[in-house]
């Protein structure tokens, strides 16, 4: 099941790398490219990557379409 999502927009405005978005998530970097390319993933990973492009939980709809 695809996730539209802007998190690679965001990262890319934000010159962050993949691997440093998924440092300060606390994530996998693989598991930033599998969200990049649209496919799902926990909530509690959606919440990590968004307060770690520095958005608060009340703006997920600019960075998760769903």
């Amino acid at each position: 099941m695809k996730c539209p999502n802007k998190v690679k927009d965001i990262r890319e405005s934000k010159l962050m790398s993949k691997s440093e978005l998924a440092r300060k998530a606390g994530v996998s970097a693989l598991t930033i490219d599998r969200i990049e390319r649209g496919e799902s993933c926990r909530l509690e990973t959606k919440r990590k990557i968004i307060l770690a492009l520095g958005y608060s939980l009340d703006d997920k709809n600019k960075v998760f379409q769903d």
